[in-house]
């Protein structure tokens, strides 16, 4: 597992034992500013780092005990780098920015990335998040601007917007996902809802359902589960939410929420076992400085390890958020 921090710095962990994680390796330097975005290449062997400093970093992570700073930084964006995100081909990166752009990069050198086209706008606000579609096609963004966008990124050269923004949040739009078929896509927002939209048209998306309500303050972070039937959320209240989403029309909240955390919990991700439910675990990343794992038996029970502390040496609680 990888892990970033306002401490500038990114460290590795050894998960395999998932009651004795450790870290791997020293962190990760060379950010000069708190890092946020981190992705895993599909192949496991390149990390993606992305930076209030304005950059995005790739690590060559296929030795694990030793790590090291592939190429130079990305430059381009003029504002902080929130997020980033590797096509399922791990040959194209986006990064989501501040200065309310997405760029395309060329990785499948990983010595040599380079910039593709010219960066993708229309936001007008902060980008938060980013997401492509399991095919690669699409890629789905979100904004302060209270809107979600879907991009037309087949040829990675020209880009373009797909239909209208899609709007219905009220406030500030966090996290994004695609569910393991492409067909629905999941986003979060600063107005305490979870949404689903239904995108198997691309050109003519529509919401489904009525909005996810249960988290108590701002929601962050959304994942499928590999099964796409289960989804998790985390949120500004501490908690992490499960949600059956088998019934696009009906979802509903399973159990109670996940609790632990002593801060607000700002990311989340399954494992990529390709086993249907149940999953062996998820994982929580909080401000607080810990991440924790569960390990989530059924769909409606739980059984929380201890939490592990993350060891980064200056997080400061209280700055989980981007300033949007």
């Amino acid at each position: 597992m990888a892990s970033t921090s306002d401490d500038q710095t990114i460290r590795l962990w050894d998960v395999s034992d998932r009651d004795q994680p450790h870290p791997l390796a020293t962190p990760l330097t060379g950010h000069t500013a708190p890092v946020w975005g981190v992705a895993f290449a599909p192949d496991g062997h390149t990390l993606a780092t992305a930076s209030y400093d304005r950059t995005v970093r790739l690590w060559d992570v296929s030795d694990r005990d030793r790590p090291h700073p592939l190429a130079t930084p990305l430059t381009g964006h003029t504002d902080a780098v929130y997020e980033v995100a590797f096509a399922p081909d791990g040959r194209t990166l986006a990064s989501a920015s501040e200065d309310r752009t997405v760029r395309l990069w060329d990785v499948s050198d990983r010595d040599r990335p380079h910039p593709l086209g010219a960066p993708l706008t229309g936001h007008t606000a902060p980008v938060a998040g980013v997401a492509f579609a399991p095919d690669g096609r699409t890629l789905a963004t979100t904004s302060g601007d209270r809107t979600v966008r879907l991009w037309d990124v087949s040829d990675r050269d020209r880009p373009h917007p797909l239909g209208a923004p899609l709007t219905g949040h009220t406030a500030t739009v966090w996290g994004v996902a695609f569910a393991p078929d492409g067909h629905t896509l999941a986003t979060t927002s600063e107005d305490r809802t979870v949404r689903l939209w239904d995108v198997s048209d691309r050109d003519h998306p529509h919401p489904l359902a009525t909005p996810l309500t249960g988290h108590t303050d701002e929601v962050y972070d959304v994942a499928f589960a590999p099964d796409g039937h289960h989804l998790a959320t985390t949120g500004n209240d501490r908690t992490i939410r499960l949600w059956d989403v088998g019934d696009r029309d009906r979802p509903r909240p399973l159990g109670a929420p996940l609790t632990g955390h002593t801060d607000q919990v700002n990311g989340l991700a399954w494992p990529r076992t390709g086993a249907l439910w149940p999953p062996p675990a998820t994982i929580g990343l909080s401000g607080c400085g810990t991440f924790n794992t569960w390990k989530v038996s059924t769909a409606t029970k739980y059984k929380k390890p201890a939490s592990v502390p993350a060891d980064h040496s200056t997080n400061r609680p209280g700055t989980g958020t981007p300033p949007v």
